[in-house]
């Protein structure tokens, strides 16, 4: 290969400069030439891209969010649009494709695939909802931005007898609050994997009370319930007075983590050098700590979710 393209795909995360700085780095260090395509399929379907050098990404590194920026593509969707991105490969003479991002970026490079072009893969996603990766890019400091706000809240919730519901990301995935309820000693987590009886939540919350213990940190992954539903159902029955905090983006944003750092630079790494070595069609993932390819075909089709013994042992340490 004589040049790569990457993308950067989705919602944004920690750790994806990271990725971008290695595989740009590894990639003229084999003496590749790279483009980065702004703002994800759009830039590829627009040619709007930057030779990336060594220069150009340096002082990226500790950098939240990606600098090429990313940015829906309804024309993508299309067997048109995706026709349309591998022509606009050809012209440019791009012979490979690094796509970093969640599911549906994914499942876009896999398109890609079918179509002819070699591509690899690199999983990012707050939510840790990819399969075949035991961590994706962002996770690591979207855990730590919510610890954070939790622990102020909590100043709050103690220094008023106050419950607090407060929402984290996760839509279809529990594992943002179930994993931050265990690090920040949350009462309970509110998970869309196992349904939540609120009276029971409640009869425990009421004990709780009785036994002395006035305040209580309930967190919520905001494909579980409505927030302010569920604060509202606390405080009529059992008076407890309860407020809602939404941290939203928050989450996604602020310098990586090492962890972050670490893993978006073997990922950025190991995505060149399978792609070199002539590997297709793959996601990179960490597993075991060892960096391992995976048919993103099999990854498509394949669901992940929450460790149940992770979901138990919130619900067992908030009692």
């Amino acid at each position: 290969m004589k040049r790569i393209g990457i993308i950067t795909s989705g919602g944004d995360c920690s750790g994806m400069n990271a990725a971008v700085r290695s595989a740009t780095r590894t990639a003229i260090g084999h003496g590749v030439e790279v483009l980065g395509f702004r703002k994800g399929y759009l830039g590829l379907l627009k040619g709007d891209y930057l030779e990336m050098t060594s220069r150009e990404v340096a002082g990226i590194l500790h950098r939240g969010g990606t600098f090429l920026q990313s940015a829906r593509s309804e024309e993508f969707r299309t067997e048109k649009g995706r026709e349309k991105a591998v022509q606009r490969l050809k012209d440019l003479e791009v012979d490979g494709l690094i796509i970093i991002g969640g599911d549906g970026s994914l499942k876009g490079a896999l398109a890609l695939h079918r179509l002819g072009v070699p591509v690899i893969g690199i999983p990012a996603s707050i939510d840790n909802d990819i399969p075949f990766t035991d961590m994706a890019l962002g996770v690591d400091t979207a855990l730590n931005n919510i610890i954070y706000a939790v622990d102020c809240i909590k100043d709050t919730a103690s220094s008023h007898d106050r419950a607090f519901v407060i929402e984290v990301m996760g839509r279809n995935s529990g594992y943002l609050a179930s994993m931050s309820a265990i690090a920040c000693g949350a009462e309970y987590a509110i998970v869309p994997e196992i349904e939540c009886d609120l009276s029971d939540l409640c009869n425990q919350l009421r004990l709780r009370w009785e036994e002395g213990r006035s305040n209580a940190i309930i967190i919520l992954a905001e494909g579980a319930g409505h927030a302010q539903n569920i604060a509202d159902t606390i405080k009529d029955a059992i008076g407890f007075e309860t407020r809602v905090t939404v941290l939203g983006h928050y989450q996604r944003g602020g310098a990586p983590s090492v962890f972050d750092r670490l893993l978006g630079s073997r990922f950025g790494n190991s995505a060149v050098e399978f792609l070199l070595a002539g590997q297709r069609g793959k996601m990179v993932g960490l597993i075991c700590n060892a960096i391992v390819p995976t048919l993103l075909e099999t990854v498509a089709v394949s669901e992940k979710r929450p460790q149940e013994e992770l979901l138990g042992m919130a619900s067992v340490l908030g009692i």
